[in-house]
């Protein structure tokens, strides 16, 4: 059997070991979305987000009253704008809507709940705008994605609009590590080990509470919360956390769309240039972002 397009990428990501030291860490991260280009119709805008550092990024299609505000994976100390400017635009393009990217503050410079205040901070800032709460759709890839959920989470809290809908991108909702598949799961994902994540979840919670719901949204109560869309590889080890997800969100009459792409590993929309599951995957979440701002 001829090797797959994702098995073409797990020979990069072996080619290329995570390096032990942070900075190293953060570069690696940074080079492979260097590795793609921008297609030309792309509009790249830096924006102040009320002192949080962010991005809009548009093509013609995009209608400038939907917005898709966006959080990066990268285990809360790594990613930034440019290491995902690539897929956050491709998802914009499906989606037919500017996307703004948050640069949120990473650990362990600066621990929970910094990257929190400032997603917080991002969606405001979209309010501010003018930017209706039902033309918002909230994601995350990752940590993005359990950070999207505690920020959906805290905007119920405090008696804020919620957003039209969620994307969640491979999410990791339980910093506690209590998934099966961390085990199950350990021998085929390329990019996630639970020594790896334990490490990571040390250095953002700081001493915070594991369990907490703001850090493992999976302890929350979900109710009340938008339609959401929840996107998993079968070859991480996080697919537990989507799996569970899935189920917590559905018992508390939350209206969830759950899938589960075979043999797709952690974060593979970033390689949706090379991977024909990514583009699809992009083109799904797309449609279900539109379905939802779009209604009434």
């Amino acid at each position: 059997m001829p090797p797959s397009d994702i098995d073409e990428i797990r020979a990069r990501l072996a080619a290329h070991p995570r390096p032990a030291g942070l900075a190293e860490r953060r570069a690696r991260i940074e080079s492979l979305g260097a590795s793609y280009s921008l297609p030309p119709d792309v509009l790249v805008e830096p924006v102040d987000a009320q002192g949080v550092p962010a991005e809009w990024t548009s093509t013609p299609a995009a209608d400038g009253a939907r917005v898709v505000l966006f959080l990066h994976g990268g285990g809360y100390v790594s990613g930034s704008l440019k290491s995902h400017r690539h897929m956050v635009a491709q998802a914009g393009r499906e989606a037919r809507a500017r996307t703004l990217a948050i640069d949120y503050r990473l650990a362990p410079e600066h621990p929970f709940p910094a990257a929190l205040d400032d997603a917080l901070t991002g969606y405001r800032f979209l309010l501010a705008s003018g930017i209706a709460p039902a033309r918002i759709a909230l994601a995350g890839e990752s940590a993005g994605g359990g950070l999207a959920l505690a920020t959906a989470l805290s905007l119920r809290e405090a008696g804020l609009p919620l957003p039209g809908c969620l994307w969640l991108s491979s999410p990791w909702v339980d910093l506690a590590l209590t998934g099966a598949s961390l085990e199950s799961k350990a021998s085929v994902d390329p990019l996630l080990s639970r020594a790896y994540l334990a490490e990571l979840a040390s250095l953002y919670l700081n001493g915070a509470e594991a369990r907490g719901p703001l850090v493992s949204p999976i302890n929350a109560d979900l109710a009340g919360l938008p339609p959401m869309l929840i996107q998993v590889g079968s070859a991480e080890t996080l697919l537990d956390d989507s799996v569970r997800l899935a189920e917590v969100a559905g018992a508390a009459d939350v209206a969830v769309h759950l899938e589960i792409w075979p043999r797709m590993i952690h974060a593979w929309h970033l390689f949706y240039q090379d991977v024909a599951d990514g583009r699809r995957s992009l083109a799904s979440a797309g449609t279900f972002i539109r379905s939802h701002l779009d209604a009434p």
